[in-house]
């Protein structure tokens, strides 16, 4: 029975992964078949000189509009967060949302995984207005789940008028279509007046939803309803008039928007593009139609982007006397100039396989050396490949990437000019030099480019954005005769030649840089650290507030030190987890760099890193190394300075101090010198306290009765008359802010007011000492969210935390501690997404126990 229960949620997580990878699988063979038919449609009815010639001869006026509508657009989902925090129960400034979703969307509209990119920028963002960490989950659950919701709801209303040009395009009954619609406008309605009922209603067996207030869901569908309606208008005002009717358009747009957010690829690009050729090529010029998607990405994609960029570089440059947001917004600039990097990359390979225009080509014919121009347009290629890979260094923080990044940059700009005149690319590469150039203080990690491997997630894109400037090429100059003597072809109107050298170059690169990931030796097995190393970390330990570091002294955990050997990380693998215990040690200046070399380690070694009882003030550094935080529970701080035995609050407490006193109890405390006298009472009373509780030693996260780590630290004693009955060891730093007790053991015949009199006189102790605040510990699965629109996680920790006490006893260690009217903190683990949580804290509780048996043999 037990091997059946402990192996049933390993074989449903099985399950739920194989569903998963074979609805991704069905979905991307649809959509790959959708985008090669497209390219094909694409290849086989124009050619790129009709497309260039249709992007230059599309009027001012359309692009103004184009401009006016993406910026109703993006004023519209600055509403989306407003909405969304005000569900959720969070009020901030207009101008502080504003930003934020700006930022966020114009980051997750050019990269995709909104929830991940766009929801990054908002932990950071709102949690330096002062949000808490579960406060805004809840809002970016709704924000996606009202994106999702109002996609349909427009989508619907569109085919309400445009059921007739939708029906000649994909065959279905325009009675059908409307009919649909009707009924998808009526449900939203519905729902609408349902929400005028207010509070927690049950929606589903038994699952409770607590509905937003009418006017809110309202307001979540109007905002839906500008917001694409104004994109599709971005488009639609770019197409030939009378082309489509905009009801109808906007029921095609709705649909490529839809499949372009499921297919999870970067903007949807390629899948948006695929839907909308098939949908408006038999109404639209191809020429006019592939021009105006051009003209799309750029003015709704790429503007916006740059344009967040600079935000952050301006907030970067007035840095000195900033808020806590602004200072937030800087430290984003990494990741935005990451995916602006990417994107500049991007468009010098795709200028490395296009020719330059007639006019360009005569001018420099006339003004530059033919050996200038072929050198500048090769270099330019393999520039931009290398920018795809100075991007990854941008997301590490790499000092190397920044250095890489302006030259790279500079470099190109000087170019621009031989290779073809090319002044798009030039205020590309001016606003990111320029943006590089202030925010130089945020690539604060000191290692070389390629000290880190590429992950394969990274070198398939690059892979990929190869293929498709391959692609590109062919298309380009399908007409010319690939012969052996195009290769030797040295002209000023020579593209073809010129392009194929480059492309080859940028191939063989690339080729080359995955085979060194392929050979990258892997890491060094881990050992636990010697006395040299346990007597360095004591010292890092005594120069820091955190008492809990103290466990390093248990010798049972790996350590990771920084550079300057003022700082350590300590952590235990198992499997394929690496879990490091509390937030780094030492000073927090230390802190970003061993997170993201403990994150690299083990993602080099095949590994996940993980992060467990990190404190709310860490959680940014996490965030920025691209792990996710799951909320543990919540720790228990007593306030020392105020700490008191007096008041209504702690009269149990003070009653039971008064009783252990009348029973002859007596209290001490023994410094670090003195406990080696009494180790052998101490090893008497934990011997028979394990074996009453018929349990062994722990690990990891707790500490185990061993000589060499009792010895190390003072013990507090209770003893009734001269027998010793109860002990506690201490943990204390030489800053004098924080203690805490490890070991808590005492004799099964104690009486039952020794360990609430061991507390209170262990706290009265640190408070005659002048410490800050004494830490009694995490309670699991405390303080989760009861709101209805919680995550999952959540919802999962409130139900075990409220029925789990054949488990654990969650509910009496809270009350226990409650005793000392403590302040509630909460703790994160900070890890990957998915199901790499429960699999982590699987192996957290084998570390802790000693393996998975002890785990369920107790």
């Amino acid at each position: 029975m037990t091997a059946a229960t402990t192996t049933a949620p390993d074989t449903l997580v099985s399950r739920l992964r194989q569903w998963r990878f074979w609805v991704y699988a069905a979905l991307a063979v649809v959509l790959g078949a959708l985008v090669v038919q497209a390219a094909h449609k694409l290849m086989t009815e124009l050619s790129y000189t009709q497309i260039v010639d249709a992007v230059r001869d599309t009027s001012a006026g359309p692009l103004a509009l184009a401009l006016l509508a993406t910026a109703i657009s993006y004023l519209a989902l600055t509403f989306y967060d407003r909405t969304a925090l005000a569900y959720a129960g969070g009020q901030l400034a207009y101008r502080v949302v504003a930003k934020t979703a700006f930022i966020a969307y114009a980051l997750s509209n050019t990269v995709g995984l909104g929830v991940l990119t766009g929801g990054a920028v908002r932990m950071r963002l709102y949690g330096a207005a002062g949000l808490e960490a579960g406060l805004i989950s809840r809002a970016i659950v709704f924000n996606a789940f009202g994106f999702g919701i109002g996609i349909v709801v427009v989508g619907a209303a569109a085919l309400v008028w445009g059921a007739g040009t939708v029906q000649v395009v994909f065959g279905t009954p325009p009675g059908l279509l409307r009919a649909v619609s009707v009924v998808v406008l009526i449900a939203a309605g519905a729902f609408i007046g349902y929400c005028r009922r207010g509070g927690v209603q049950t929606v589903f067996r038994g699952m409770s939803l607590r509905l937003p207030s009418a006017s809110l869901a309202a307001q979540q569908l109007l905002i839906s309803a500008i917001d694409v309606a104004a994109a599709a208008a971005v488009l639609w005002v770019l197409l030939p008039p009378d082309a489509i009717g905009f009801p109808a358009f906007v029921g095609f747009f709705a649909l490529a928007m839809a499949l372009g957010v499921i297919s999870h690829v970067p903007g949807g690009l390629g899948v948006f593009e695929a839907v909308m050729l098939l949908a408006l090529g038999e109404r639209v010029p191809a020429e006019q139609l592939a021009a105006a998607l051009v003209l799309y990405r750029v003015i709704y994609h790429l503007l916006p982007l740059m344009l967040a960029v600079a935000m952050l570089a301006g907030a970067e440059w007035r840095r000195s006397a900033t808020t806590p947001v602004v200072k937030a917004a800087a430290s984003l600039s990494p990741l935005l100039l990451s995916a602006y990097t990417w994107v500049v990359g991007v468009v010098l390979l795709v200028s490395g396989v296009t020719p330059a225009s007639e006019d360009a080509t005569e001018l420099l014919a006339q003004h530059m050396p033919l050996p200038v121009m072929e050198a500048a347009h090769f270099v330019g290629s393999i520039i931009g490949l290398a920018l795809l890979f100075v991007a990854r260094g941008m997301f590490l923080r790499l000092d190397a990437s920044w250095w890489a990044g302006l030259g790279l940059a500079l470099i190109s700009l000087f170019l621009c000019l031989p290779k073809g005149i090319a002044v798009s690319e030039a205020v590309l590469l001016l606003v990111l030099a320029g943006s590089l150039a202030v925010s130089r203080k945020q690539f604060n990690r000191r290692a070389a480019l390629f000290s880190q491997a590429f992950t394969w997630g990274w070198l398939a894109a690059v892979g990929a954005v190869v293929a498709a400037i391959t692609a590109l090429l062919f298309f380009v100059y399908r007409d010319v005769d690939y012969v052996n003597q195009v290769w030797w072809q040295f002209e000023f109107d020579g593209y073809a030649p010129r392009s194929l050298r480059a492309l080859v170059a940028v191939c063989l690169i690339t080729l080359v840089v995955a085979l060194s990931r392929l050979w990258r030796r892997p890491q060094a097995v881990l050992v636990k650290p010697d006395s040299g190393a346990l007597d360095q970390a004591a010292r890092i330990v005594r120069t820091q507030p955190s008492a809990g570091a103290g466990l390093v002294m248990m010798g049972d955990k790996s350590l990771l030190v920084s550079d300057s050997q003022r700082a350590f990380i300590m952590f235990g693998r198992r499997g394929r987890s690496w879990v490091a215990l509390y937030d780094p040690v030492g000073p927090v200046n230390e802190w970003t760099e061993l997170v993201w070399r403990f994150v690299e380690q083990a993602r080099e070694s095949g590994g996940r890193a993980a992060f467990y009882q990190v404190r709310p003030e860490g959680l940014p550094v996490y965030l920025d190394a691209g792990l996710r935080v799951h909320k543990l529970g919540e720790c228990a701080l007593v306030d020392l300075p105020s700490f008191s035995l007096q008041g209504k609050q702690r009269a149990n407490l003070r009653h039971g101090v008064a009783r252990a006193q009348r029973e002859g109890l007596s209290f001490e405390v023994l410094a670090t010198e003195a406990v080696a006298a009494a180790y052998d009472q101490l090893r008497a009373i934990s011997d028979a306290w394990l074996a009453d509780h018929q349990t062994a030693e722990k690990g990891f996260s707790l500490g185990a009765f061993r000589r060499d780590y009792v010895l190390r630290q003072p013990v507090a004693v209770v003893r009734q008359g001269e027998r010793m009955v109860a002990f506690a060891t201490l943990l204390r730093t030489d800053q004098s802010v924080e203690a805490s007790v490890d070991l808590m053991r005492q004799l099964p015949d104690a009486p039952r007011s020794a360990m609430d009199f061991l507390f209170a006189q262990v706290i009265l102790h640190f408070k005659a000492e002048g410490l800050q605040r004494f830490n009694l510990g995490m309670v699991p699965l405390s303080g989760m969210a009861q709101h209805p629109l919680a995550p999952n996680w959540h919802r999962l920790g409130r139900l075990l935390f409220n029925h789990g006490e054949n488990f654990y006893n969650f509910q009496g260690l809270r009350g226990f501690k409650e005793k000392f009217d403590p302040v509630w903190e909460p703790r994160y683990l900070a890890s990957p997404g998915g199901f790499a949580p429960f699999f982590i804290l699987a192996d957290v509780a084998a570390l802790i126990a000693g393996g998975l048996r002890r785990v369920i043999a107790k």
